[in-house]
């Protein structure tokens, strides 16, 4: 079954989260995720509200864990570690 990458992020350093997103999108792509929300417009109903929600699209709940613990990823994330505070939820789609 499909899965979600659901991501909550609020950034504190824009310089080193942009080097982040332009090594995540390839990452991400490239375990067969593709981007559906990043960023947009949203409501806030619950909980705590984080400026920036990305959600995209796996094949499966393993693939995006697969792409979380790639190298590409990691080295990613090496970015947003300091530059952002953030969740990430990997939820399956029961169709």
């Amino acid at each position: 079954m499909s899965a979600l990458w659901i991501a909550h992020v609020t950034v504190t350093d824009t310089d080193a989260y942009g080097r982040y997103a332009a090594l995540a999108g390839p990452a991400i792509a490239k375990h067969g995720g593709a981007f559906i929300a990043r960023g947009g417009r949203f409501v806030q109903l619950e909980g705590k509200e984080r400026p920036r929600n990305v959600v995209a699209r796996f094949p499966s709940v393993e693939a995006a864990e697969a792409c979380y613990h790639s190298p590409e990823y990691q080295e990613a994330l090496s970015h947003a570690r300091g530059a952002s505070e953030r969740e990430l939820v990997i939820v399956e789609i029961t169709e």
